[in-house]
């Protein structure tokens, strides 16, 4: 009789629900070393083998999240490594990829690099990867940061809100992407180019605590001509430019053409950008307050057209949280509050309840939330698919139950969000990272075991 191993995370799970490279179908995923091995008959198990039998719970690939804002070190009371990662963890997230700013010093050479990867080593529950910054003085640095590990560049066409991360030029991108392409790594770049008719940066007083006056400031056509111009770049250098967190629907066509033209240009966008519409957001709602701004219906249901026609490649939550006082600055004024949207823990439920009534597949979930973030980051060879040779971080959940968003039940640092008493499907039963249990459904498991994902070191 076939014996199988006996170290302590050497085991099969087994579901009737596996979300594989085939698809959705039954399957016992052999795990040994951290690794996947083998995927079998159900059936098929050797004789004095571990076996978390998870019945009919859908089990995917882990989740994995590019683009998160961690603020360590300098910004810590913002959010850190051991918050941040929880709050993965207990989302079936099993790979992050840090933002470059809001931690002081931004990660934009060496030094500051070093200084990152000092606050994160032992502090992560998940695996973690690092975006390196683009400014406007630093094309010398990107080399450098490559070589030290960083997995690509993140760059501005508009203030970025610190003063420690300056927004660059199209011409600073120009002469930065024939320095990315021998390297083979994606900028990721936020797309809003002002000025535009009629957008401006300040409050229409007495009512900046109207989102209908922040939202005009910020109108779709400043994504839509920052996006013409990034196509054109791409297209120009043959280097991959990422488009983070769209907003605006009326950019989808141009993205469409490009890609028909084989431009190397991906998409990705948010779950407040799926869920909410401008008409949710009441007076002084100032936790809805993100930039690109979240737009009408229209908007919305393009965007979730995008996404079912593959268009945009990828949902990822540009968790960006910081403290309560920064984000109700001024008692509900949108130009003074701090923008950004805290959902880390909260990416598959409310991508779910966006398209589970629209006919979707188990596969398009994964591709969105695993395999398209994972290819972004240059980790599809390890992360994002149940395959073998893969690592073996699963994400285990029920999608028939519901839960109400509590606050208090969040793991991040700050808990003040938009979801807030919304209901959701699909709850998390189990996270395993590299065959280690991390998450039971209600409890993060263990010590922090995740690993600092550097390139040259994958």
């Amino acid at each position: 009789m076939e014996r199988f191993r006996t170290r302590v995370n050497d085991f099969i799970l087994r579901s009737t629900r596996v979300v594989t490279g085939a698809g959705l179908q039954p399957a016992a995923v052999v795990v040994v070393d951290g690794r996947i091995t083998e995927i079998r008959e159900p059936d098929n198990i050797p004789a004095g083998t571990r076996v978390d039998d998870v019945g009919d719970l859908i089990v995917m690939p882990g989740l994995v999240d590019t683009h998160v804002h961690v603020n360590e070190p300098g910004r810590t009371e913002w959010e850190g490594f051991d918050t941040t990662t929880r709050a993965a963890a207990a989302g079936g997230v099993t790979t992050i990829v840090d933002m470059p700013l809001n931690s002081i010093p931004a990660t934009t050479n060496v030094t500051a690099f070093e200084e990152k990867l000092a606050a994160a080593r032992t502090q992560c529950w998940v695996d973690t990867g690092f975006w390196g910054g683009l400014i406007d003085d630093n094309q010398r640095d990107l080399e450098p940061l490559a070589t030290a590990g960083v997995l690509g560049f993140k760059a501005f066409l508009t203030p970025s809100g610190v003063p420690e991360f300056s927004a660059v030029s199209l011409a600073d991108i120009d002469r930065a992407l024939p320095i990315l392409r021998p390297l083979d790594l994606p900028l990721l770049v936020h797309a809003e180019l002002f000025p535009a008719p009629n957008a401006g940066w300040t409050g229409y007083d007495p009512w900046a605590t109207d989102y209908a006056c922040y939202l005009h400031t910020r109108p779709a056509e400043v994504e839509n001509q920052a996006i013409a111009a990034l196509i054109e770049l791409a297209e120009r250098h043959r280097t991959h430019i990422h488009i983070v967190h769209l907003a605006s629907a009326d950019a989808l066509p141009m993205v469409r053409d490009a890609k028909a033209r084989g431009v190397p240009i991906t998409v990705e966008t948010c779950p407040h950008y799926l869920y909410f519409s401008s008409d949710d957001i009441k007076p002084g709602a100032t936790e809805f307050k993100c930039a690109p701004p979240i737009r009408d219906a229209r908007h919305r249901e393009g965007l979730i057209q995008g996404l079912e026609q593959g268009v945009i490649d990828l949902v990822v939550t540009d968790h960006s949280p910081c403290t309560p006082e920064l984000k109700t600055k001024a008692g509900g004024d949108f130009f003074q509050a701090w923008g950004g949207i805290a959902s880390l823990q909260l990416r598959l439920p409310i991508v779910l309840s966006v398209v589970q009534s629209r006919g979707f597949s188990f596969s398009q979930l994964t591709r969105w939330l695993s395999t398209a973030p994972a290819r972004l980051a240059g980790l599809d060879y390890r992360k994002g698919t149940i395959a073998t040779g893969h690592d073996a971080d699963f994400v285990v959940w029920h999608p028939a139950l519901e839960r109400e968003v509590a606050p208090d039940q969040l793991l991040h640092r700050h808990k003040l969000t938009p979801y807030a008493g919304h209901t959701l499907p699909g709850v998390v039963m189990a996270t395993y990272l590299r065959g280690r249990k991390i998450y039971d459904g209600t409890n993060v498991l263990g010590e922090p075991g995740g690993e600092l994902l550097l390139l040259g070191q994958l």
